[in-house]
């Protein structure tokens, strides 16, 4: 990753900004004020899948072009062929796009958190086009090389951050379905690793999986009710 010069004025901006979020009235053009403070290519970051008790951590990287497919918004907010459908949009307008991925062994060696903070700065490298700023989903990443901002909601607030977001989440996905041809006892294809009912019962039943996170409190219940 590389960083760029900026004055002390834009930086200032760049720490208020940090602090921004919608309120009632109005919502805040973040990527429009960053390009006034003196940043051109701005890296939008978002993750996916912290919460499931199966599958690794994925986040994206997205820098848009001059045109953004209508639509995007937080994936949370998008049915699954709408996400799928945007994704496929975004591939083919975005300037850029990188995604890190971090395996379930990763998350119980390091913690989800930490697990998530590699998955987006592996996300960021994996960028080929050079960038002067990163928005982040929710805090600061911190070690970044360049100029970043931490925004609470970004996915709802940055049209890049909702990018990754979406990204991000139908990449996770399509891992989850492949995952299931592997593991069929678990409906990874429909639960995507998240602690549903038939989730928790497959657990009762068989135990975990390799790709269960085994540090997660539900997982490591039933793995040592079977030791």
């Amino acid at each position: 990753m590389r960083s760029s010069s900026i004055s002390g004025s834009a930086k200032a901006k760049l720490r208020r900004l940090s602090r921004c979020e919608s309120g009632r009235e109005r919502v805040i053009d973040i990527e429009g004020h960053l390009r006034q403070a003196g940043y051109h290519t701005i890296a939008g970051v978002d993750e996916a899948g912290r919460g499931p008790l199966a599958g690794p951590v994925v986040a994206a990287a997205v820098i848009l072009g001059n045109h953004v497919p209508g639509g995007i918004k937080d994936s949370k907010k998008l049915t699954a062929h709408q996400r799928s459908t945007l994704a496929q949009a975004i591939g083919s307008s975005a300037v850029d796009i990188g995604v890190g991925i971090v395996a379930p062994a990763v998350i119980d060696r390091l913690n989800v958190l930490e697990a998530t903070r590699l998955a987006m700065k592996q996300a960021l490298e994996s960028l080929s086009v050079a960038f002067d700023c990163a928005i982040i989903d929710g805090d600061v990443l911190p070690d970044v090389d360049v100029p970043a901002v931490g925004v609470v909601r970004g996915d709802s607030l940055c049209p890049s951050v909702a990018a990754a977001s979406i990204v991000a989440k139908v990449v996770r996905d399509r891992w989850m379905v492949s995952m299931d041809v592997v593991y069929p006892h678990y409906n990874f294809k429909s639960n995507k690793g998240y602690g549903t009912k038939g989730h928790m019962e497959a657990l009762r039943r068989f135990g975990p999986s390799r790709i269960h996170r085994y540090s997660f409190e539900p997982v490591l219940r039933f793995l040592e009710g079977r030791s």
